[in-house]
């Protein structure tokens, strides 16, 4: 167990800073909430109206603009790295450097070279890391392979993912400098462990293609808005990814795990338990919707269903008793490599628009 895990046990409850007060460490926030053993005692941010916004909305008793002083507080059992992606290198490495116990919201880094990098410093150092994909805490993603490892689909021969909404909700993520890349960095990701997590971890990612454009959002952006990959995995089985911040209506997400001898299908966002008709607006719907009237789809409980409270709880019960996490650097490693190692096949693509 590190040092981390043994003072976390002493007290029974796991001290957390957020590094971040924004779009995810909110829902950070969401999955905590729902989760024994564990406090967040401090929320850090680049502007004091940001971390005062978060501290007063969860309770959090401290916030912070100074960085190195939170890192340096002798406190905290685990940091959550819930920070733009052109900052989650240099923070994790000053945690490393620190001794601290650390998760990093995906995606991991803007570069596999980055990413290698924050995995050789806390490997170096030694310390507990942990990597916040959501997607394979998702309770519809954990079912379906749970239902794989009984057997009901025999061998997965086949993974289709898909992600896709209208545009990122936050200026810099237009910015392919901030952020590594565009819709294929922003949410393969989440499409990229997916498979994995179908396939099992054992099968390596071989071969990547990909094909990416900027469709709709040229004003926007010179990274790619829409994108597809194929990776073939060195059993001779294939994943493929769809991704759009082109996609009207509001968040897509789905998955199809297709098996010698059944598929499975999970649709979280437009398959929800409710539907709303409403002439003056129903607040609140789902991530990124882009209206509240008419005929609605809105989706309970978001923190849960996307794995945001099981990843959460996962992370704390590893820091109480010395588990190794699930998802680790590696795992964020794993899927850079993915995405900034693919041959391109826009040549083969626009032959065939053509």
């Amino acid at each position: 167990m590190n040092d981390q895990g043994e003072d976390a046990m002493k007290n029974d409850t796991v001290q957390i800073a957020m590094l971040g007060s924004g779009f995810v460490a909110d829902f950070y926030m969401q999955g905590l909430d729902n989760v024994n053993h564990q406090q967040v005692v401090v929320n850090y941010s680049r502007t004091a109206a940001r971390a005062e916004e978060l501290g007063d909305k969860w309770g959090i008793p401290d916030q912070s603009t100074d960085l190195q002083a939170v890192i340096g507080r002798d406190d905290i059992d685990l940091y959550l790295i819930a920070l733009p992606n052109f900052l989650h290198e240099e923070v994790a490495i000053m945690l490393a450097e620190a001794g601290k116990a650390m998760v990093c919201t995906k995606p991991l880094a803007r570069t596999a070279e980055e990413a290698r990098r924050m995995l050789e410093a806390v490997e170096r150092a030694g310390v507990f890391n942990a990597y916040a994909e959501t997607e394979v805490f998702s309770p519809a993603v954990v079912k379906a392979r749970e239902q794989i490892e009984a057997g009901a689909i025999g061998e997965v021969l086949w993974v289709r993912s898909r992600e896709a909404h209208g545009g990122p909700h936050a200026d810099h993520f237009w910015d392919p400098d901030l952020t590594g890349g565009g819709a294929l960095n922003d949410m393969g990701c989440h499409c990229i462990e997916a498979a994995r997590y179908f396939f099992g971890k054992d099968n390596k990612v071989k071969r990547v293609m990909a094909w990416g454009a900027t469709l709709s959002h040229a004003d926007r952006t010179s990274a790619e808005d829409n994108a597809l990959m194929i990776m073939e995995f060195d059993n001779g089985c294939v994943a493929h990814a769809e991704l759009s911040w082109s996609a009207r209506g509001g968040l897509d997400l789905r998955n199809e795990v297709h098996g010698s001898e059944g598929c499975i299908f999970t649709d979280v966002t437009r398959s929800t338990p409710i539907t709303t008709f409403s002439l003056h607006g129903t607040g609140y719907l789902v991530e990124k919707a882009e209206v509240d009237t008419g005929w609605t789809v809105p989706l309970p409980e978001e923190a849960f269903v996307y794995g945001y409270q099981a990843e959460m709880k996962h992370f704390v019960d590893c820091i109480r008793t010395g588990q190794a996490p699930r998802e680790n650097f590696h795992d964020g490693t794993t899927a850079g490599w993915s995405i900034c190692c693919w041959m391109p096949l826009t040549s083969q693509c626009a032959r065939a628009s053509g």
